[in-house]
Protein backbone atom coordinates (compact mmCIF):
# COMPACT_ATOMS: atom_id res chain seq x y z
CA UNK A 1 0.00 0.00 0.00
CA UNK A 2 1.19 3.44 -0.84
CA UNK A 3 1.42 6.85 0.99
CA UNK A 4 -1.71 8.30 -0.41
CA UNK A 5 -3.83 4.60 -0.15
CA UNK A 6 -2.61 4.58 3.52
CA UNK A 7 -3.25 8.13 4.61
CA UNK A 8 -6.88 7.76 3.25
CA UNK A 9 -7.85 4.64 4.56
CA UNK A 10 -6.78 5.95 7.94
CA UNK A 11 -8.63 8.89 7.80
CA UNK A 12 -11.60 7.40 6.83
CA UNK A 13 -11.34 4.87 9.78
CA UNK A 14 -10.46 7.22 11.76
CA UNK A 15 -13.90 8.85 10.94
CA UNK A 16 -16.23 5.46 11.38
CA UNK A 17 -15.91 3.99 8.19
CA UNK A 18 -15.26 0.42 7.64
CA UNK A 19 -13.16 0.10 5.18
CA UNK A 20 -11.39 -2.24 2.46
CA UNK A 21 -8.36 -1.59 1.12
CA UNK A 22 -6.72 -3.10 -2.04
CA UNK A 23 -10.04 -5.71 -3.09
CA UNK A 24 -9.64 -7.62 -6.34
CA UNK A 25 -13.06 -7.38 -8.30
CA UNK A 26 -14.59 -9.56 -11.13
CA UNK A 27 -12.74 -12.33 -11.25
CA UNK A 28 -11.98 -14.08 -14.75
CA UNK A 29 -12.66 -17.08 -15.23
CA UNK A 30 -9.03 -18.15 -16.49
CA UNK A 31 -7.46 -16.99 -13.50
CA UNK A 32 -6.81 -13.31 -12.54
CA UNK A 33 -9.06 -9.89 -11.75
CA UNK A 34 -11.04 -7.23 -13.80
CA UNK A 35 -9.57 -4.78 -11.59
CA UNK A 36 -8.17 -3.93 -7.71
CA UNK A 37 -10.16 -0.99 -5.86
CA UNK A 38 -8.08 0.87 -4.03
CA UNK A 39 -9.50 2.17 -1.09
CA UNK A 40 -13.74 1.53 -0.50
CA UNK A 41 -15.01 3.27 2.55
CA UNK A 42 -19.04 2.97 3.69
CA UNK A 43 -19.75 4.63 7.02
CA UNK A 44 -23.19 2.96 8.04
CA UNK A 45 -24.56 5.65 9.99
CA UNK A 46 -24.31 8.30 7.38
CA UNK A 47 -25.39 5.90 4.61
CA UNK A 48 -22.32 7.13 3.05
CA UNK A 49 -19.94 4.78 0.54
CA UNK A 50 -16.72 5.99 -1.29
CA UNK A 51 -14.56 4.61 -3.52
CA UNK A 52 -10.85 6.32 -4.11
CA UNK A 53 -8.26 6.17 -6.17
CA UNK A 54 -5.25 7.64 -5.03
CA UNK A 55 -2.35 8.21 -7.05
CA UNK A 56 1.37 9.65 -7.57
CA UNK A 57 1.24 9.67 -11.16
CA UNK A 58 2.20 12.39 -13.43
CA UNK A 59 0.65 10.99 -16.24
CA UNK A 60 -1.15 13.21 -19.34
CA UNK A 61 -4.99 13.46 -18.36
CA UNK A 62 -6.03 11.47 -21.14
CA UNK A 63 -4.16 8.14 -19.82
CA UNK A 64 -5.69 9.16 -16.76
CA UNK A 65 -9.29 9.39 -17.86
CA UNK A 66 -8.38 5.77 -19.49
CA UNK A 67 -7.09 4.34 -16.32
CA UNK A 68 -9.78 6.12 -13.82
CA UNK A 69 -12.79 5.09 -16.18
CA UNK A 70 -11.74 1.22 -15.83
CA UNK A 71 -11.68 1.54 -11.84
CA UNK A 72 -14.74 3.50 -11.57
CA UNK A 73 -16.59 1.72 -13.98
CA UNK A 74 -15.29 -1.76 -12.01
CA UNK A 75 -16.20 0.17 -9.02
CA UNK A 76 -19.53 0.61 -9.33
CA UNK A 77 -20.35 -2.93 -11.08
CA UNK A 78 -18.50 -4.76 -7.72
CA UNK A 79 -18.68 -2.23 -4.78
CA UNK A 80 -22.21 -3.41 -4.07
CA UNK A 81 -20.65 -7.64 -3.28
CA UNK A 82 -17.80 -6.24 -1.53
CA UNK A 83 -20.95 -5.45 1.51
CA UNK A 84 -23.31 -8.30 1.11
CA UNK A 85 -26.07 -8.45 4.00
CA UNK A 86 -25.60 -4.55 4.68
CA UNK A 87 -28.11 -2.47 3.32
CA UNK A 88 -25.59 0.52 1.38
CA UNK A 89 -26.76 3.36 -0.93
CA UNK A 90 -27.24 3.49 -4.84
CA UNK A 91 -24.88 6.29 -4.99
CA UNK A 92 -21.30 5.90 -4.36
CA UNK A 93 -18.73 8.85 -4.57
CA UNK A 94 -15.52 8.35 -6.90
CA UNK A 95 -12.88 10.21 -5.95
CA UNK A 96 -9.31 10.41 -8.14
CA UNK A 97 -7.20 11.86 -5.07
CA UNK A 98 -3.60 13.08 -7.14
CA UNK A 99 0.21 13.64 -4.77
CA UNK A 100 1.39 15.61 -8.36
CA UNK A 101 -1.16 18.00 -10.72
CA UNK A 102 -3.77 20.29 -10.86
CA UNK A 103 -7.62 20.23 -10.85
CA UNK A 104 -7.82 23.53 -12.07
CA UNK A 105 -8.77 22.40 -15.80
CA UNK A 106 -9.86 18.99 -14.91
CA UNK A 107 -11.85 19.22 -11.49
CA UNK A 108 -13.99 16.03 -12.33
CA UNK A 109 -12.50 12.82 -14.20
CA UNK A 110 -14.32 9.65 -15.54
CA UNK A 111 -17.21 10.32 -13.55
CA UNK A 112 -15.91 11.01 -10.32
CA UNK A 113 -14.25 14.18 -8.31
CA UNK A 114 -10.69 15.00 -8.71
CA UNK A 115 -9.04 15.85 -5.44
CA UNK A 116 -5.42 16.76 -4.56
CA UNK A 117 -3.19 15.79 -1.61
CA UNK A 118 -3.95 19.24 -0.37
CA UNK A 119 -7.63 18.79 -0.27
CA UNK A 120 -7.55 15.67 1.30
CA UNK A 121 -5.06 17.32 4.12
CA UNK A 122 -7.35 20.40 4.39
CA UNK A 123 -10.23 18.54 5.25
CA UNK A 124 -6.97 15.97 7.73
CA UNK A 125 -5.72 19.47 9.66
CA UNK A 126 -9.21 20.87 9.86
CA UNK A 127 -10.13 18.50 12.59
CA UNK A 128 -7.17 17.70 14.17
CA UNK A 129 -5.64 21.04 14.72
CA UNK A 130 -8.60 21.17 17.22
CA UNK A 131 -7.46 18.01 19.25
CA UNK A 132 -5.14 18.33 21.58
CA UNK A 133 -2.74 15.25 21.80
CA UNK A 134 -3.12 15.49 25.77
CA UNK A 135 -7.10 14.80 25.25
CA UNK A 136 -7.79 13.46 22.45
CA UNK A 137 -4.63 11.95 20.84
CA UNK A 138 -5.41 10.55 17.46
CA UNK A 139 -4.92 6.31 17.84
CA UNK A 140 -1.78 4.56 17.14
CA UNK A 141 -3.30 2.12 14.65
CA UNK A 142 -3.29 5.35 12.89
CA UNK A 143 0.61 6.64 12.45
CA UNK A 144 -0.03 8.85 9.46
CA UNK A 145 -2.87 10.65 11.06
CA UNK A 146 -1.25 10.67 14.72
CA UNK A 147 2.16 12.86 13.15
CA UNK A 148 -0.50 15.25 11.25
CA UNK A 149 -1.98 15.78 14.99
CA UNK A 150 1.47 16.09 16.21
CA UNK A 151 2.79 18.72 13.63
CA UNK A 152 -0.62 20.70 14.04
CA UNK A 153 -0.01 20.64 17.79
CA UNK A 154 3.33 21.95 17.40
CA UNK A 155 3.31 24.21 14.33
CA UNK A 156 4.63 27.42 15.98
CA UNK A 157 7.42 25.29 17.22
CA UNK A 158 8.12 23.99 13.49
CA UNK A 159 7.33 26.98 11.36
CA UNK A 160 7.60 29.61 13.23
CA UNK A 161 5.18 32.57 13.81
CA UNK A 162 4.47 32.00 9.84
CA UNK A 163 3.08 28.72 10.62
Amino acid sequence: MNYLEQLVAEWYEYQGYFVRRNVNVGRRPNGGWECELDVVAFHPGEKHLVHVEPSMDADPWMKRELRYNKKFQAGRKHIPKLFTGIEIPDDIEQIALFGLGSKTNHPTLAGGNVWLISDLLDRIVAVLKERKVERQAVPEQYPLLRTIQFVCQHRATLFGSHG
